[in-house]
């Protein structure tokens, strides 16, 4: 799809959402077809790194102790220690609340195996289950990275959605978003453009307006 043509949607989408008394996500909305998405490989399942970021804030949290925690503790909105791990693993209601906060989460690899008994069950079904740290990893600049990034999963539904801006930020960065994700989402698919019925964009609170 042209880049024009995605412009032209977005400027429609921007026209037609009502005024609000808070500033609106865009998100497109993917509909699928002709794929058995009971087949786990078959599904969409991506971070995609958002050219021009989400235009609102991510909060990002680190499992970890010792230097790691001292350097998260620099870039990320919370550090969860081992001590608070075993707390939240016990208070079931403040490790959901925990995870609704953040939208990704960093380990260190030996707590990796804690973090699946004790919170597993809350973050596995969020697609949150943290993304190991490794040695060469700088996590101020993971961090900085996963602040831009849209988690896009379909699970086993025909119908997924993806957050590609706000409704403040500039048409043209919201069309270059736009087009990053449609792409990664093709390239995913078994048979790419022909796995995809249709795909619309709308505000949270405004129409839809069809892309494809």
């Amino acid at each position: 799809m042209a880049d024009e043509d995605i412009l032209k949607v977005v400027k429609k989408a921007l026209d037609q959402a009502p005024s609000r008394n808070f500033t609106e996500s865009l998100e497109l909305a993917v509909n699928l077809r002709d794929i058995d998405l009971s087949i786990p490989d078959k599904r969409v399942n991506q971070e995609i790194l958002l050219p021009h970021g989400r235009g609102k804030e991510i909060k990002v949290g680190v499992f970890g102790s010792g230097e790691l925690a001292l350097k998260a503790k620099e870039h990320a909105d919370t550090v969860i220690e081992p001590q608070r791990l075993d707390e939240l693993a016990e208070d079931k209601k403040e490790a959901r609340a925990v995870a609704e906060e953040h939208q990704f989460f960093l380990a260190e690899p030996p707590l990796m195996p804690v973090i699946g008994r004790g919170l597993g069950a809350i973050l596995g079904p969020k697609g949150k289950m943290p993304t190991p740290v490794t040695p060469n990893m700088d996590i101020g600049n993971t961090i900085n990275s996963l602040r831009n990034t849209v988690l896009v999963r379909s699970k086993d539904k025909r119908t997924f959605h993806a957050p590609v801006g706000t409704v403040d930020m500039d048409p043209e960065e919201i069309a270059d978003n736009i087009d990053t994700v449609i792409r990664r989402i093709m390239d995913e698919l078994e048979r790419g453009r022909m796995n995809i019925d249709s795909i619309y964009l709308k505000t949270t609170m405004g129409p839809s307006v069809r892309l494809m």
